[in-house]
């Protein structure tokens, strides 16, 4: 029935909204801001009419949950950065269908899956930041996926992105693009030198780890990516523990997998963490 028609991994950089502002930062995030916006352009040419997020800023401490509320509207101020995101306006329409289609998909393969729709729950930055450039005009209906998971192992991830896909296909009437929103390695610059690395990563050894990454993602090594993941993450400090990879490597067949990433926004530095928007094929 349905299908996964375009798979990536992407920044959500709060200095990206910054970028849009008057003053030191003006355009400093332009190349993520034009890679999330190609991004929105392919999804349009593919047909797609919801994007669900793999959001490493939604943090839960037990199970897996999805909001899958009917809208989504409110002004977002991040608690984490709020001298770079503040009162950024939102409106987009979620799609609750979808998201118990996938919530019941994969509770029934054994990994519990609770979604939201009946609920006040608001959307984190890692959504918003994406959904700002590539939904700009709400043509896309909108589903967040909780990926900081604290105590999950990445085995159940797989088996959520595995069966999400298998849901989309078998029982959705429609085409998704789905989005592992997070960083590479992801070391914050240290309280006092925050600007000193606004364009660098924190040390030259996680730099040379993600450049190293990024050359495996090319080449479609996925099977050399896949078994080390889970030393990588530990080393280099992955954001929401690299959930928001994993789910996304399931969904497209975890060290199976063959296609070779498109980088669309190259690797860049921001705050000591490492960042790059890329296209990951979706294969049969």
């Amino acid at each position: 029935m349905g299908k996964i028609a375009l798979a990536a991994k992407i920044t959500h950089v709060p200095s990206m909204y910054l970028s849009e502002f008057d003053g030191p930062h003006k355009g400093c995030r332009e190349a993520a801001i034009k890679g999330h916006q190609e991004i929105g352009r392919r999804c349009r040419e593919l047909g797609v009419d919801t994007m669900v997020v793999f959001d490493t800023h939604w943090l839960v401490n037990s199970g897996y949950h999805i909001n899958n509320a009917p809208q989504f509207k409110g002004v977002y101020t991040s608690n984490e950065l709020p001298h770079f995101i503040k009162n950024m306006p939102y409106e987009y329409e979620g799609n609750s269908e979808l998201g118990h289609i996938i919530a019941d998909a994969v509770t029934e393969a054994g990994v519990h899956t609770r979604a939201h729709d009946a609920t006040t729950l608001e959307i984190e930055y890692g959504t918003l930041v994406p959904m700002r450039y590539m939904n700009e005009d709400k043509h896309f209906k909108v589903v967040s996926i909780s990926a900081f998971c604290t105590v999950h192992d990445h085995a159940d991830s797989v088996i959520l992105g595995r069966e999400l896909r298998k849901a989309i296909e078998e029982k959705y009437d429609g085409t998704v693009a789905i989005f592992a929103s997070g960083s590479l390695s992801h070391r914050f610059a240290q309280n006092g030198v925050a600007d000193k690395f606004l364009h660098k990563v924190w040390s030259p050894f996680l730099e040379q780890m993600d450049e190293q990454v990024v050359k495996m993602w090319e080449k479609g090594d996925w099977k050399t990516f896949t078994a080390m993941l889970p030393e990588y993450n530990e080393k280099c400090h992955g954001e929401g523990n690299m959930h928001d990879t994993v789910m996304l490597l399931g969904a497209l067949g975890w060290d199976k997998y063959t296609g070779k990433a498109e980088v669309v926004t190259p690797y860049f530095g921001s705050s000591g963490t490492g960042q790059i928007n890329a296209i990951f094929p979706v294969e049969d």
